[in-house]
């Protein structure tokens, strides 16, 4: 069976061009990848639920296809959530269920807190309320990219170089596999390649600013105000934002179920695609959006 694709942009509030991709049809489903990631980390779900769902994603501004907005302080997290309805306002969508995947929790807080009678349902994969640097791999890495910042700040060039250099080498990936960012036995190699190159086509400034967003805000406040259904995955195995985290979200949003992943990183949609489809199913089915 042919699954119907559809790719294109639509004008952002600032007339920033914003790229997005449609697969299937069906009621909506919205997918926010984390920073510096690509669609690539939803093709297990693009394949299973593309049949049933109309699955909606978007590149956030300064990744992949989306440019950085003219103005910098459009580079920020309550854009990029301005950015889904003003994507789902385009297509003439009322309202639609979310998922989204580690950083894509704070933007779903936000999207949601922006219009929340609007969202019939949410679902988030190994996310985060607030900082998650400050104990990142068990070391608080919130210092680093506060160096990072500096150095960037003095010496652009090599920064860039570095950045490029050490995201697109193989060792990269091993590396955040065997911490915790995948499970090395189940995800693809090739699905850390790509998400390699992703990361070094994102510039710099663009991952440094956001991740000053990712730092300040707190999500909590808006998670308590959720009332639509939510459910919550997470990784037995994820060290870049552990089960901590999702068991903090789940004690947020009043009714959310919470589910562990076994052996999941931090990406089990990638090494666990069949256990967190089935789980995804059984909520929108539970909630009927069928």
């Amino acid at each position: 069976m042919m699954i119907p694709k559809k790719a294109d942009y639509f004008i952002g509030f600032d007339e920033t061009p914003i790229y997005f991709e449609i697969h299937g049809e069906g009621l909506p489903i919205v997918l926010c990848y984390g920073i510096v990631c690509t669609m690539n980390h939803w093709r297990h779900q693009v394949r299973a639920l593309a049949s049933q769902y109309q699955l909606i994603m978007y590149d956030f501004r300064g990744h992949h296809k989306t440019p950085m907005p003219s103005r910098l302080e459009n580079l920020s997290l309550d854009a990029i959530a301005r950015d889904a309805w003003g994507l789902l306002d385009h297509l003439q969508i009322k309202t639609s269920a979310f998922i989204g995947h580690s950083w894509g929790a704070q933007v779903m807080a936000r999207i949601y807190d922006l219009e929340p009678e609007r969202v019939s349902s949410m679902i988030m994969i190994n996310g985060f309320a607030q900082n998650p640097f400050k104990d990142m791999f068990g070391l608080p890495l919130d210092r680093a990219v506060e160096s990072a910042q500096i150095v960037y700040s003095k010496m652009p060039s090599s920064t860039k170089y570095l950045w490029q250099n050490l995201n697109t080498n193989p060792l990269s990936g091993l590396i955040t596999g065997l911490l915790g960012g995948f499970n090395l036995n189940l995800t693809s190699f090739r699905d850390i390649e790509i998400y390699g190159s992703g990361v070094a086509n994102v510039e710099v400034p663009v991952f440094l600013k956001l991740t000053e967003d990712i730092i300040h805000y707190d999500a909590k406040p808006a998670f308590e105000r959720v009332k639509a259904p939510t459910l919550i995955i997470g990784g037995a195995k994820d060290r870049v934002t552990p089960l901590k985290y999702q068991q903090e979200i789940h004690e947020r949003i009043s009714g959310s179920e919470l589910e562990i992943i076994p052996f999941g990183s931090h990406c089990c949609q990638l090494d666990m695609p069949d256990l967190v489809n089935l789980r995804i199913e059984k909520h929108l089915r539970l909630h009927q959006y069928v």
